[in-house]
């Protein structure tokens, strides 16, 4: 939950440059406070949002709280009961900024495109869908027996990758669901093949004991570390609850390693089911596992599945065509309100 208090040096920077477009990724954490959005008024601005902090009162992940869709407040994270609470205040805060902007919104995924346009704030706003940009020459397949060599991962397993910036601890990352899903295959003949890898952290918060061979390798700091990672394992794991576009599954196809997903959020605009990777039932452990051994087990279709990975990401998620996209957006003048509307999908 970000209230966006602190005043920030952003702006007057930005200010001084004069711009004739300003692109607005992630302004939390003391980079612009709401109050001074209203300062950009002169410029067209472009914000790509990457969760749904710009249209709530606060929270970053709603889960399944849609009070976004009115004036907040009874905010579940907050653990409130009253219409008048913070969220509802940053929510108020933010109605005053927004509505007065030249404001395009860019969603990612189309779910979080979807989400925007129900939300009050954004209700009005031009909304387009432009997924995020990934260097496909930074993240492209490597030799598998190379890469285990390198980070000592054993040879003659097959490997499941699953990876966050904080891999264990955040809950909607869904490593509880993992480590579910993980004791089920243990229960299978497979137990001995398989060997889980864990990015993000390097030992878990408490003992685990899930009867199969997992490894910690921690915060890995730069992407040539990260390409080594996802080409030495079979299958990219991505179990979160909610998620908007996953940078790591997109880099994990990259690699051209098939990716198994919860079917929520942009996780569809990524994988397609049994053809780059396994989209699961929500929240459901067994279909978990089962995606996980089917692309464990079949080394053929996973290797089908590894070349159609590799294509979509160079068709659809290259940093030059997301570029290109970006530069197709007809930005209105300042005093002009911006339309509603949808980039076309052959864009």
């Amino acid at each position: 939950f970000s209230a966006a208090v602190v005043p920030g040096m952003a702006v007057r920077k930005v200010n001084r440059m004069g711009a004739d477009v300003i692109h607005l990724h992630w302004i939390t954490a003391g980079f612009i406070r709401i109050e001074a959005l209203r300062h950009f008024r002169n410029s067209p601005v472009v914000w790509t949002l990457h969760d749904s902090w710009a249209f709530t009162g606060g929270c970053h992940v709603p889960f399944e709280c849609s009070r976004y869709t009115g004036q907040c407040g009874h905010c579940p994270i907050l653990g409130s009961e009253s219409d008048r609470d913070l969220s509802n205040r940053v929510w108020r805060r933010k109605v005053k900024v927004l509505t007065k902007l030249n404001l395009t919104i860019v969603t990612p995924s189309r779910w979080l495109g979807e989400c925007a346009r129900r939300s009050s704030l954004f209700e009005d706003k031009r909304i387009e869908i432009i997924p995020n940009g990934l260097d496909i020459k930074a993240f492209k397949p490597l030799n598998q027996s190379l890469c285990r060599e390198a980070l000592s991962l054993p040879a003659n397993r097959k490997i499941i990758l699953f990876g966050a910036m904080y891999a264990t601890g955040d809950k909607n990352k869904g490593f509880d669901y993992l480590v579910s899903a993980l004791k089920q295959i243990a229960d299978t003949a497979h137990r001995d093949a398989v060997t889980a890898v864990v990015l993000g952290n390097t030992n878990p918060d408490g003992e685990l004991d899930l009867g199969l061979d997992v490894r910690f390798l921690g915060h890995l700091h730069d992407d040539i570390s990260l390409a080594l990672a996802y080409s030495a394992a079979d299958v990219f794991v991505a179990p979160s609850i909610q998620e908007n576009l996953s940078n790591m599954v997109m880099e994990a196809m990259a690699c051209g390693v098939p990716c198994v997903a919860f079917n929520i959020g942009g996780m569809p605009d990524m994988i397609d089911h049994r053809r780059t990777g396994y989209l699961v039932k929500p929240y459901k452990v067994n279909d978990l596992a089962e995606g996980l051994l089917s692309l464990l087990v079949d080394d053929d279709t996973r290797s089908e599945f590894s070349k159609r990975c590799r294509h979509k990401v160079e068709e659809e998620f290259s940093d030059v065509n997301t570029a290109r996209r970006l530069s197709l957006i007809h930005i209105s003048e300042p005093t002009r309100p911006a339309p509603l509307s949808r980039m076309p999908s052959s864009a």
